[in-house]
């Protein structure tokens, strides 16, 4: 039994929380994250007492009175991941609107250049089954049948993806009973994946739902283990240059790399079970992946750490030398990119401690998911910047020891977990002034702030080598990026010149960002 760390902590008896370890991968599809995880999306508060009710499994979802958005099962990432397998097709079961957003991330995957490696054979074709009232009230397993036909003569692809909607879920609609009986007539294997909008508040749910459908559906029995390849999952939660210097170091110790999902051909699910290890990019994206690679084909893995900053590079190299017999090479390699890389690191971290008043660190108040919480804030700590507080879209048990060790390296810290609540992270941020706020794309884009000091997002899906976040690369580009981000403030002050407040001066007053979990005043 794997531990599922990159830290010796014994073999399974290691986690303190009451994360399912076993899974059922006969069942249709997962658990919600809620229940497997004891998975939380709203709280503010000390870090530390998160953690202990964590430990204590006091953790709870609260109902809001009034909230701006939320984040849906099928749409958040996953729809736009599966998009880009390539010889396949993906159904949406559901309202055509469901499919939208599929239509942005069509356009963002294209402007990475072939010339960086992007398959020319990237189609990104989907359908949709464009259900109606008349289905929500009659059923629509005839239209999914026919969908499925339909995929089948246009594109005729290796496998089909079958993604549900709040529609079918509402109305129970039997997805297994129509693929099984559409199945014997298409040469595709078809893969549903029970990602309805309404089964859970937690929108990791959707990424376990997927996993679940590729380890019940795709990946075979092992032919030979293939002792040089490595499973990569969740590249694109970053960027295109990311993948590059993923490659680019896994090649110098003789390994291949094969990344999953985004540009992966049906083929590269098949071969998960061949691989070495599995190795994390985000690992709140390959947690359930992992475990269940491990679990029905003996696939070692570790989740932590990701390879952001130096530091964490390292470990994360020493991970994978360990499963890969690399670890010889792999000294090597980190000796020869030290040389390159840390004396730009010094650079940049001389440039912050000039950037110093009173003797203080610059602050960063990052917004990020659960993953890049626990591998950001020591980033931040290599930087020479300070971190009194953070943002996540969520929590669950995956992290207790993760959050244990940041609190007692770095100390406590207020935290804030929500999804996507702009009113709640203006008021964290406007109240606690920091110097620089990072948040991603989805979460809206600037706002004025008396200081002027610019909101950036963490999340960059674009092909330039600046945007690189991952690696000794990413170390740099991204210390940079920060560095850049603090020096330069002229966009912030036409804004604030320009805009008036997003809110009113009464939020901005109240001390619980959580306003609206209460009765009111």
């Amino acid at each position: 039994m794997v531990c599922g760390h990159g830290k010796n902590r014994g073999n399974g008896s290691c986690r303190k929380n009451k994360i399912k370890r076993i899974l059922d991968l006969d069942k249709d599809t997962c658990p919600n994250r809620e229940q497997r995880a004891n998975g939380t999306n709203v709280y503010y508060g000390k870090a530390s007492e998160l953690l202990q009710d964590a430990k204590d499994g006091n953790i709870k979802i609260p109902d809001r009175k009034f909230q701006q958005s939320g984040g849906c099962v099928l749409n958040f990432y996953l729809s736009n991941r599966v998009t880009t397998i390539r010889d396949s097709v993906t159904i949406f079961n559901a309202p055509v609107g469901c499919s939208a957003g599929t239509l942005g991330y069509r356009e963002l995957y294209r402007g990475v250049p072939e010339s960086l490696g992007r398959t020319n054979e990237y189609n990104n074709a989907w359908l949709t089954t464009n259900l109606q009232q008349d289905d929500v009230v009659y059923g629509a397993s005839e239209k999914l049948r026919d969908a499925i036909l339909k995929a089948e003569e246009r594109y005729n692809p290796q496998a089909i993806f079958i993604l549900t909607s709040c529609t079918t879920g509402i109305i129970g609609e039997d997805i297994e009973g129509t693929v099984d009986e559409v199945q014997p007539e298409v040469n595709a294997t078809i893969v549903p994946i029970h990602c309805e909008g309404i089964r859970s508040r937690l929108v990791q749910t959707g990424y376990d739902a997927f996993w679940h459908a590729i380890l019940k559906y795709l990946v075979k029995e092992p032919e030979k283990k293939q002792e040089d390849l490595v499973n990569v999952a969740s590249m694109l939660s970053y960027t295109w240059q990311d993948r590059l210097e993923i490659k680019r170091l896994l090649g110098k110790l003789g390994l291949r790399v094969n990344f999953i999902p985004e540009f992966a051909t049906v083929s590269d699910f098949e071969q998960l079970s061949e691989a070495a290890v599995t190795a994390p990019i985000c690992p709140t994206y390959t947690d359930y992946l992992s475990r269940g690679l491990e679990q029905k084909f003996g696939v070692p893995y570790f989740l932590y750490p990701s390879p952001t900053g130096i530091s964490s590079t390292d470990e994360w190299l020493r991970n994978i030398a360990k499963y890969t017999g690399k670890e010889d090479e792999v000294e090597k390699l980190i000796e020869e990119e030290h040389k390159i890389w840390k004396p730009k690191l010094k650079a940049i971290q001389d440039e912050f401690v000039s950037l110093r008043k009173n003797g203080k660190k610059p602050t960063v108040l990052g917004s990020l998911g659960q993953g890049r919480l626990v591998s950001q804030m020591p980033y931040f700590d290599e930087l020479g910047l300070a971190t009194p507080a953070a943002m996540a879209q969520d929590f669950d048990d995956l992290l207790i020891e993760e959050l244990e060790d940041i609190i007692e390296k770095n100390g406590d810290f207020q935290l804030m977990v929500n999804t996507f609540q702009a009113a709640e992270q203006a008021n964290v941020t406007t109240n606690l002034d920091p110097d620089l706020t990072l948040t991603c794309p989805f979460q809206g884009g600037t706002w004025e702030r008396d200081n002027n000091v610019t909101r950036i997002h963490s999340l960059r899906g674009d092909p330039e080598p600046t945007s690189a976040q991952t690696g000794y690369a990413g170390a740099i580009a991204f210390g940079n990026f920060l560095l850049h981000a603090f020096k330069n403030k002229s966009y912030h002050k036409t804004l604030a010149e320009k805009t008036e407040k997003s809110y009113k001066d009464w939020w901005y007053e109240q001390d619980n960002p959580l306003y609206y979990l209460n009765e009111g005043k």
